[in-house]
């Protein structure tokens, strides 16, 4: 029997957390391992229980869901931080994915939405509403001083991480990344591992928010732009 996902809800709402222990509890393969009222709570927990995946709400009252996914995702790099909130404005979306989260979505979504989306940041992938990549893209973009691309930061990969992270930039996902570099899908992943540890990012969500706000994404699109070309300096 595969082992079951462990979900901690954070949602200062009884009804809502209720709404969400039955939904969660709806799927044989995710058990609900806690529940908290706030982030200190939350935080607690998740210390605790050591859960797959956190549902985390953003507002809550005393410690509130932003700074609490921080000192978790510090805590415990395994657990992945599900952001589920009414309150779509883009600070939220940015800095929650600054912070480590692995996804967000609406409260609005519907049931198996939210349950795939728990099953697909436990994975190790990102998870977004189409509506919040649309506003995160443009919300980095606008961050971006297009004139001078930051390339620096990808001199420590090697060559062939560095065709892995443009082609992460591109939208593809492992299996087409196997296809186009002739690679088993397991090495693919062990080069996101490496890859994700010497840039300092923790998933592929973040991978790409750095991408943006160093330029890459910009620079790839232009002709002739593969490889990734090497700046020359050495970063301190």
């Amino acid at each position: 029997m595969t082992e079951r996902i462990g979900v901690l809800i954070a949602e200062d709402q009884d009804l809502v957390r209720a709404s969400l222990r039955e939904l969660l509890e709806s799927d044989p393969s995710i058990v609900v391992t806690g529940e908290a009222r706030d982030g200190r709570e939350a935080v607690a927990a998740a210390d605790r229980v050591r859960p797959g995946v956190v549902l985390m709400d953003i507002r809550m009252p005393g410690m509130d869901g932003l700074t609490a996914t921080e000192l978790i995702c510090k805590r415990h790099p395994a657990t992945r931080v599900l952001i589920l909130t009414t309150f779509d404005l883009d600070e939220y979306v940015y800095r929650a994915l600054r912070l480590g989260a692995s996804g967000f979505l609406l409260k609005n979504a519907a049931p198996a939405e939210t349950l795939r989306a728990v099953h697909v940041v436990h994975a190790g992938n990102a998870m977004l509403a189409p509506e919040v990549t649309r506003r995160l893209i443009a919300d980095v973009s606008a961050r971006v001083d297009r004139r001078q691309p930051d390339l620096a930061r990808f001199d420590v990969l090697t060559d062939r991480e560095r065709d892995v992270v443009a082609a992460i930039l591109r939208g593809m996902s492992n299996e087409e990344i196997a296809a186009e570099l002739f690679l088993s899908r397991a090495t693919v992943k062990t080069y996101l591992s490496r890859l994700f540890l010497k840039l300092g990012v923790r998933d592929r969500t973040q991978l790409v928010i750095l991408g943006y706000e160093c330029g890459l994404v910009e620079h790839l699109r232009q002709p002739d732009s593969f490889p990734i070309p090497r700046t020359g300096r050495r970063r301190r």
